[in-house]
């Protein structure tokens, strides 16, 4: 028998639910990193495994077009899909440009390409949607936040670019810890969601590890969060969402975590995801990931790659990890209602989902880094 005790985390005083760890740490080889790396595990909890489809060729892209590794889907209020992908790639194989934004009809016909050779291009991240059906690409390679219009036009854009002429244009540093953040600037920008009033939360990201919060108007208002393991603290804030209470959900990828904060990023709650791993399961590219993998959260089982929140009067959260590559549904308190799909190559199977898009509770769209994909699932 199998039981779950709350527990108030003497860090934050969240109450945390308690899991047996031994199936766990059976998955990953055991021992004390591993142990030190779920500190609230004592009772694996199985969950529900949903049934669902994936809808053949959901976008079709023109025969002299391809996609590179889909790093973003979004959809807007006509059902149109917009797809981020690193494509279209010039230059070296490092330092590449690889952004490419497409843009498809609700029954996946292409329709157009997006800000074709846009000086932010560098490397692509996420691609949303906002309320008004403004276009916002987070490009990871430019440190650059770019908002479309509807008709693809450049309407704002935040951060800066390092220009091409100075000597000592180049790959990031990532010191530990990071040096200061700057208001306005970005050092390797994840991803961004809105509040009911337009207020953008942008998550900056592999560097900054903080959360930026600009108003409707494009004025900067603030930031918080720095790198760290506690509450309010980030280690690669990865994917944001906003729910209907203006609350923000950060995925908190290499602490292996979803952190809430109100607006004003007023620290409200935090959860893990802790469902038992199977013992079939293979990672989608490399070997199983080891105790020092697992420590590091970014391939840890539940560590939260990409999530979306589901619109309508009773949303409900999703989560995808990249090991064992599985879609997680959520109550927006960290209930596990579900979990769906395993990496691999086939439909209904995940190579690193990076972002989702939930046009509904039971309708995903995730892009896929691995298999160069989008898919439609339908649960």
């Amino acid at each position: 028998m199998q039981h779950r005790h709350p527990v108030s985390c003497p860090c934050c005083g969240t109450h945390h639910r308690i899991y047996d760890r031994r199936r766990f740490l059976a998955a990953v080889g055991g021992g004390a990193a591993a142990l030190a790396f779920l500190p609230h595990t004592t009772e694996a909890e199985a969950a529900p495994t949903i049934a669902f489809n994936s809808v053949p060729d959901p976008v079709r892209l023109p025969p002299d077009m391809y996609f590179g590794e889909c790093s973003g889907v979004a959809l807007n209020s006509h059902g149109h899909i917009f797809v981020l992908s690193r494509g279209n790639t010039v230059g070296p194989a490092y330092g590449a440009a690889a952004t490419q934004l497409l843009e498809f009809g609700p029954g996946g016909e292409f329709i157009r390409e997006i800000g074709h050779n846009l000086y932010a291009w560098s490397f692509a991240h996420t691609v949303k949607v906002d309320h008004e059906d403004n276009i916002w690409v987070t490009d990871k390679g430019s440190d650059m936040v770019i908002k479309f219009t509807p008709e693809g036009r450049v309407a704002m854009v935040f951060g800066r670019k390092q220009e091409a002429s100075d000597e000592e244009t180049g790959p990031l540093k990532h010191p530990n810890p990071p040096l200061p953040a700057e208001p306005g600037r970005f050092r390797q920008v994840t991803d961004v969601a809105w509040d009911a009033a337009g207020t953008a939360y942008i998550s900056d990201g592999y560097i900054n590890s903080r959360v930026a919060k600009v108003d409707k108007n494009g004025d900067w208002v603030k930031s918080w969060g720095e790198r760290g393991t506690a509450p309010g603290q980030f280690h690669t804030p990865h994917s944001i969402a906003v729910d209907n209470n203006g609350l923000v959900y950060v995925a908190d990828r290499s602490n292996r975590r979803i952190q809430v904060f109100d607006g004003d990023g007023n620290f409200k709650r935090q959860f893990t995801i802790d469902v038992p791993v199977p013992r079939d399961a293979r990672p989608a590219i490399g070997n199983v990931p080891d105790k020092a993998a697992i420590a590091s959260g970014t391939f840890a089982p539940g560590s939260p790659w990409a999530i979306c929140i589901s619109p309508g009067p009773n949303p409900v959260l999703y989560s995808a990890d990249a090991f064992p590559g599985r879609i997680y549904k959520l109550t927006l308190d960290g209930k596990v209602l579900g979990v769906l799909g395993r990496s691999g190559k086939q439909l209904k199977q995940f190579g690193w989902i990076h972002e989702m898009a939930c046009s509904s509770e039971n309708t995903l769209f995730v892009a896929e880094l691995l298999n160069w994909r989008i898919q439609k699932l339908e649960l």
